[in-house]
């Protein structure tokens, strides 16, 4: 039997991940119709499943936020995991991890779990406590020799109680919490659920947003030396008409933001995100981390649309979240960890690697 928990949380699922699923054209012709223009995109494989990391434990695990380790390895970090091909099973954890490597064709291969054979939990709590019910990441980012991972303890599914940096000295094999939180209420839970992105400016910039998918997004910028100082974070806004740092945070990127990542990525930097309102992922390609906000929406590049579980496609996705850029994507070679649950059967339950090839600038 499910724990009531989880029940609920797929519940709240079923509205945040398949509120679109009415209403969708179904079929080849609506998928050839709908497909993004100029962009090739083909799902490479699944990430995560029986027989792909069974034998870690984990069949059943989602998100998938990635980053290159400090001694040169891809080290992805995954959401509720659980040991069984369904959602509510034994063996409940959340974060865990996996180092692979990219095989030459793009594929990515694992070669190893954080822990050991068996993927264990980053650090140690219990789930369903008095206090919280699960700890989910939200980005994980490499900063010379150390790795740190921004998470959001639940208390519930949605209600974020707080925020916090983990730190990892030895690329990912231990982590340990930091003096870092931040209150779920902050800038009116706009700082939940966070993406950043270390620029050549010596600065970290982190967009954030709630984990409600209902909210806009916000963007900071931090001293990369200070990134575990909340102090330090200083919030980008307008006032009078005039943007600036220090200014109190005005929303750089409206409509229903869910799960987003931010990587520079040549000499751009590039944001994609799971559009909740829209039902689909898109991106955008900016020449800074504060362009976003002057950037019409017309320059949005949709790169993977929701569909329906009959008429699915590699641009047609049900239930589909997140969206992570995967290290050793280009401008015209996108690779991203998409993730995907049935909420009314508990399977799927997955991550899954998508490629996009194309001229994702134009």
């Amino acid at each position: 039997m499910l724990r009531r928990s989880v029940v609920r949380w797929a519940a709240v699922g079923a509205v945040l991940g398949g509120q679109a699923l009415m209403g969708r054209p179904s079929g080849a012709r609506a998928a050839a119709r709908n497909a993004p223009d100029g962009l090739v995109v083909t799902k490479v494989g699944d990430l995560t499943g029986p027989g792909i990391t069974s034998r870690f434990g984990m069949e059943a695990a989602d998100l998938g936020i990635s980053a290159r380790t400090p001694d040169g390895r891809l080290l992805f970090v995954f959401g509720d995991t659980f040991e069984e091909a369904r959602v509510g099973g034994d063996g409940w954890r959340s974060p865990v991890a996996l180092y692979a490597r990219m095989l030459p064709g793009g594929e990515v291969a694992w070669t190893g779990a954080v822990g050991g054979r068996y993927a264990r939990q980053l650090m140690e709590y219990r789930h369903d406590g008095p206090e919280l019910t699960t700890v989910l990441p939200t980005d994980v980012i490499t900063i010379g020799a150390d790795m740190y991972l921004h998470v959001a303890v639940h208390q519930g599914f949605g209600n974020v109680r707080w925020g916090e940096i983990w730190r990892s000295g030895d690329s990912g094999a231990t982590w340990h919490p930091t003096d870092a939180r931040f209150p779920g209420t902050l800038h009116g839970g706009c700082f939940q659920l966070l993406t950043w992105g270390l620029g050549d400016d010596g600065y970290v910039y982190a967009y954030s947003t709630g984990f409600q998918r209902d909210k806009p997004a916000i963007l900071h910028r931090v001293p990369k030396d200070r990134i575990t100082d909340p102090a330090a974070y200083q919030p980008w806004g307008r006032v009078g008409g005039t943007w600036a740092w220090g200014n109190p945070p005005t929303p750089v990127l409206h409509g229903r933001i869910g799960e987003m990542c931010l990587r520079p990525i040549a000499d751009r930097w590039v944001l994609t995100w799971f559009d909740a309102g829209q039902y689909r992922i898109d991106a955008l390609v900016l020449d800074t981390p504060v362009s976003a906000h002057g950037i019409p929406a017309a320059h949005r590049r949709t790169l993977i649309r929701g569909g329906t579980w009959s008429s699915e496609d590699d641009t047609h996705v049900a239930q589909l979240y997140g969206g992570y850029i995967i290290p050793g994507s280009t401008l015209d070679d996108l690779h991203l960890s998409v993730s995907q649950w049935n909420t009314a059967q508990g399977w799927p339950y997955r991550a899954m690697h998508f490629r996009i090839r194309g001229d994702l600038p134009s």
